[in-house]
C-alpha cells in the first residue's frame, strides 16, 4: 500500500516538508505548537509502542502534502491535546489565538461524544462532524487526514476494533472525503478499510495489479506525448495511475464483473493549459486509439457535483488492453487531487473562492436545518447514509418503520425483509397510497404499503428474476422447497429434460433409470425425486449440473458397443454434402441457419424434397427433435473433403455513420475477391449505421477472414453473421 508508514516521524522532517513545499508558513507559531504537544504528550505512548508525538506529527505531514495553512498544521500538532492531556481550550486559546483554538476544539468534539448506545453514538458524531465542518471546513480535512493516519496505523488494533473502525471510514468518512472531492484521502480510506474488512478481496486484486506491471503504461504516455507535440501541444504533463484497490473490488464482487471486464483499471492522465487544448488533445488521441462507444465523459461542460472537471474517454491500444484517459487543465487538476484543500493550498485565489466554498458546503447546511426539528439523533443517520451512498436506499412502512435495501431493490423485497410471511402473501404495493408495479423500484424516502391475499397464497416463480437481494431469493425458494414439492418435481424433470434435448442427448428406455439415479448422486441428492425438486425450486442451477450431466452421458456412450457405419468417405456426395446412409440423393441448404463448409450439420430427411442441411445448433433442430413425430428424420451429415463451392453468407455491420462508409465497406470486398450479392445500408439511431451484406463464401474460415478485414474498415464497430 502507498504512503505506508516505516519509521516514526520527526519535527525536523515535518519542517523540512514545509520548507521544501515553497508555502509561507508561519513557522514560529508551529514550533510553539510543537513544543506545547511534545510537552504535554510526554510519555504517552501508542499502542503500536511509539511515541504518541509520532501520530501528530503525522496527521500535520499529511496537511502539508495538501497545502494547507499555518493554523490547521497547528491545529493538527494539537489535535489531541485538549482531549487526552492537562492542557486545554483556554490555555491553547490564549497562546494561539481564536482561530486555531476553534479547530483544535472543533477535532477534539468529533470523538469526544460518548454514548451508551452505538447507533446514536454514531449519529450524533455525525451531527457533531458535520456541524463543526458547516463552521469551518479545515475541522473536517484535519479529522480526515486524523482518521487516515489512524487507518494506516490499525494493525496495533485488536481485530474487532479494527472491524468496526474500518466500518465507520467507509460508512462516514470516505464518502465525506469524496463530496469535498479530496480524492487521493477517500482512495486510500476505501482501500485500507477494505484491507481489514475482506483481506481476501483485497489480496486477490493486489495480485492482480501486480501481474500488469506499469510498462504498458509507461510506452502509452511515450506515445502520447509525442503524438501531442507532432501536433503543436508541447507543454502537456503526462502522469499514469492504476485504479484503486475498491474501486475495482465494487466492480467485481458488487456489479459482478471480471478482472479483464473493467475499462478503467488503467488511466492515463494529461494535463495542458486551455480548455481548447483540451478538447484538441482528446481528437488527436481518439486518432491513435479506438475509443469505446458510450465510454466517453464530458465534466468540462458538465461539472460533477463537487465541482470535479475533466474530459474522458477509454480507449484501446494496440495491446487490446482497454485504459482511461482523462484530459484537464492545471486548475481542473488542483481541484480533482486536493478538492476544498485547494482554496487553501493556492492562497492566491482564496478571496475570490468563497462563493464557490459555500456552495459546496450548502449541502450540509441544508440537511442541518431539515433535521433541526427532529429530536432523535437518529433520523439524521439515516439521512446521511442515503446522501452519502447511493447504493443503499431507505424507505418506510406505513407505520414509520425504516427499512434500508441495496440500489436497485424492488418492492417485493421490501416485503421480505419486513417478514417472510408477508412476501409470501404478497399481491401488489401501494408507493405513497398509489398502486405500483410489482417490479418498481425502491427509492429512499418512499412510503410502501405492502397488500397480502390469504394465507395459502404464494410467490410466483417469476420474482426470482426480479428480486434484488438474496434475502428475498432465499425465502421464495425457500416457500416452494416447502409447499410445492410435486409442483418442483415436475418442473425440474421438464427442465432437466429439456436440457438434454437441447444438447441432443437421448438415453435408452432401459437405462434411463439407472442413469438418472447416477445423475442424482453426483449431485449429492439421495434419490431422483429429490434432484427434480432441487431443481424445481432453484436450489440447484442448471450450470452447476450440466458438466455432470455431459460426463454421465459421455460415460454411458462410450460403455454402448460401436454401431456398424458405413465409411463415409466411400459415400458419393452431393453438393459437397455427405448424408450417412443415402448415395446421391437431393441436398438443399436450409434458409433458417444458412450453413457453411465448417459448420456442424445434420440432415433432415423431407417429404419429396430430398434432405434439408441444418447447422447443428440451429434453433429448428432443437425445436424439430422435441417432437417424436420428426426425431427420427434427422440424419448425420459431414461435408465432403473436397468442396470447393461458394455458398452464400449474410453479414449485419453495425457502423459510426459517415460519407463514403458504403464504398469503403464494399473496396475492402472487392480486394478480397468477395462477390457480393446484395447490400442494404440504413441511418440508425445515435448516428450509427446499419449495414446488411450477402456474400459469396467458400468455408468458415474464409467467412472468419472476411469478417476480420471488415472490422479494420474505420468506424466499423461490430460485424455479425445471420
Amino acid at each position: 500500500m502507498e504512503n505506508e508508514v516505516k519509521m516514526p516521524i520527526t519535527y525536523e522532517q515535518l519542517k523540512q516538508d514545509m520548507t521544501e513545499s515553497g508555502r509561507p508558513y508561519d513557522f514560529a507559531m508551529i514550533d510553539r505548537a510543537y513544543e506545547l504537544a511534545n510537552s504535554a504528550h510526554s510519555g504517552q505512548r501508542r499502542r503500536s509502542g511509539e511515541p504518541y508525538i509520532c501520530h501528530p506529527l503525522s496527521v500535520a505531514r499529511i496537511l502539508v502534502e495538501l497545502g494547507m495553512d499555518s493554523e490547521s498544521i497547528a491545529a493538527a500538532l494539537m489535535h489531541d491535546v485538549a482531549e487526552d492531556t492537562a492542557v486545554g481550550i483556554d490555555e491553547i486559546r490564549s497562546k494561539f489565538g481564536n482561530e486555531v483554538a476553534l479547530l483544535v476544539d472543533g477535532v477534539t468534539k468529533l470523538t469526544q461524544i460518548k454514548f451508551s448506545n452505538v447507533e446514536d453514538r454514531q449519529a450524533e458524531n455525525l451531527r457533531k462532524m458535520l456541524l463543526a465542518m458547516s463552521q469551518d471546513v479545515r475541522v473536517m480535512i484535519i479529522k480526515l487526514c486524523d482518521r487516515l493516519h489512524n487507518m494506516r496505523t490499525g494493525d496495533a488494533w485488536p481485530e474487532q476494533k479494527r472491524r468496526d473502525k474500518a466500518l465507520e471510514t467507509m460508512e462516514v468518512y470516505a464518502p465525506i472525503a469524496h463530496r469535498l472531492g479530496i480524492s487521493n484521502i477517500k482512495e486510500e480510506l476505501e482501500d485500507r478499510s477494505l484491507h481489514y474488512l475482506d483481506p481476501i478481496g483485497y489480496e486477490t486484486i493486489r495480485s492482480l495489479l501486480n501481474k500488469h506491471g506499469d510498462a504498458f503504461l509507461e510506452d502509452v504516455c511515450q506515445t502520447i506525448r509525442e503524438h501531442l507535440e507532432d501536433n503543436g501541444i508541447e507543454n502537456a504533463t503526462i502522469r499514469h495511475r492504476v485504479k484503486s484497490i475498491y474501486g475495482i473490488y465494487r466492480k467485481m464482487y458488487m456489479q459482478n464483473k471480471d478482472f479483464e471486464e473493467i475499462y478503467d483499471v488503467y488511466a492515463v492522465r494529461i494535463i495542458i493549459n486551455t480548455v481548447a487544448e483540451c478538447y484538441t488533445a482528446l481528437g488527436l488521441i481518439h486518432d491513435m486509439y479506438h475509443p469505446l462507444p458510450n465510454r466517453f465523459k464530458d465534466y468540462i461542460s458538465t461539472p460533477k457535483p463537487n465541482g470535479y472537471q475533466s474530459l474522458h474517454t477509454t480507449v484501446i491500444g494496440h495491446e487490446a488492453i482497454p485504459f482511461e484517459v482523462q484530459i484537464r487543465t492545471w486548475d481542473m487538476d488542483r481541484m480533482a487531487e486536493y478538492g476544498i484543500a485547494a482554496h487553501w493550498k493556492y492562497k492566491a485565489g482564496i478571496s475570490t473562492s468563497n462563493e464557490k466554498l459555500e456552495e459546496r458546503l450548502a449541502w450540509v447546511r441544508r440537511l442541518l436545518e431539515s433535521q433541526r426539528s427532529s429530536v432523535d439523533a437518529t433520523d439524521l443517520l439515516s439521512d446521511i447514509k442515503s446522501d452519502l451512498l447511493p447504493e443503499e436506499v431507505f424507505a418506510f412502512t406505513p407505520r414509520g418503520d425504516v427499512i434500508n435495501l441495496p440500489a436497485g431493490a424492488t418492492v417485493i423485497d421490501f416485503a421480505y425483509a419486513i417478514h417472510s410471511a408477508v412476501g409470501n402473501r404478497m399481491i401488489g404495493a401501494k408507493v405513497n397510497n398509489r398502486i405500483v408495479p410489482i417490479d418498481h423500484k425502491v427509492a429512499t424516502g418512499e412510503i410502501i404499503e405492502i397488500i397480502t391475499g390469504p394465507e395459502n397464497r404464494g410467490p410466483s416463480r417469476d420474482w426470482l428474476n426480479i428480486v434484488k437481494t438474496s434475502e428475498a431469493k432465499n425465502k421464495i425458494r425457500n416457500w416452494f422447497k416447502k409447499e410445492r414439492r410435486e409442483e418442483n418435481i415436475a418442473e425440474g424433470k421438464e427442465a432437466l429434460e429439456r436440457e438434454m434435448r437441447r444438447n441432443l442427448m437421448t438415453v435408452p428406455a432401459e437405462q434411463y433409470d439407472d442413469f438418472m439415479a447416477s445423475l442424482a448422486k453426483r449431485n449429492h441428492c439421495n434419490t431422483v425425486e429429490e434432484m427434480y425438486a432441487t431443481i424445481g425450486y432453484g436450489g440447484l442451477q442448471m450450470a452447476r449440473v450440466l458438466p455432470k450431466l455431459k460426463d454421465e452421458y459421455n460415460r454411458l456412450k462410450a460403455s454402448e458397443p460401436k454401431p456398424i457405419t458405413v465409411d463415409v468417405k466411400k459415400v458419393h456426395s452431393t453438393a459437397g454434402v455427405v448424408v450417412e446412409g443415402i448415395d446421391n440423393c437431393p441436398i438443399k441448404f436450409a434458409k433458417c441457419c444458412s450453413p457453411l463448409p465448417g459448420d456442424e450439420i445434420i440432415g433432415f430427411v423431407t417429404r419429396g424434397f430430398g434432405v434439408s442441411i441444418h447447422k447443428k445448433d440451429c434453433g429448428n433442430v432443437r425445436e424439430s427433435m422435441k417432437s417424436p413425430e420428426n426425431a427420427g428424420r434427422w440424419v448425420r451429415a459431414y461435408w465432403a473433403d473436397n468442396v470447393r463451392e461458394d455458398y452464400k453468407a449474410t453479414l449485419e455491420l453495425v457502423c459510426m455513420d459517415r460519407a463514403n462508409l458504403v464504398s469503403d465497406v464494399a473496396l475492402a470486398l472487392g480486394d478480397m475477391r468477395v462477390p457480393i450479392y446484395s447490400m442494404d445500408a440504413r441511418a440508425a439511431d445515435q448516428g450509427r449505421a446499419r449495414m446488411s451484406l450477402t456474400i459469396g463464401i467458400n468455408n468458415t474460415e474464409h467467412l472468419n477472414n472476411v469478417v476480420l478485414r471488415l472490422q479494420k474498415v474505420r468506424d466499423v464497430m461490430s460485424v455479425t453473421r445471420i
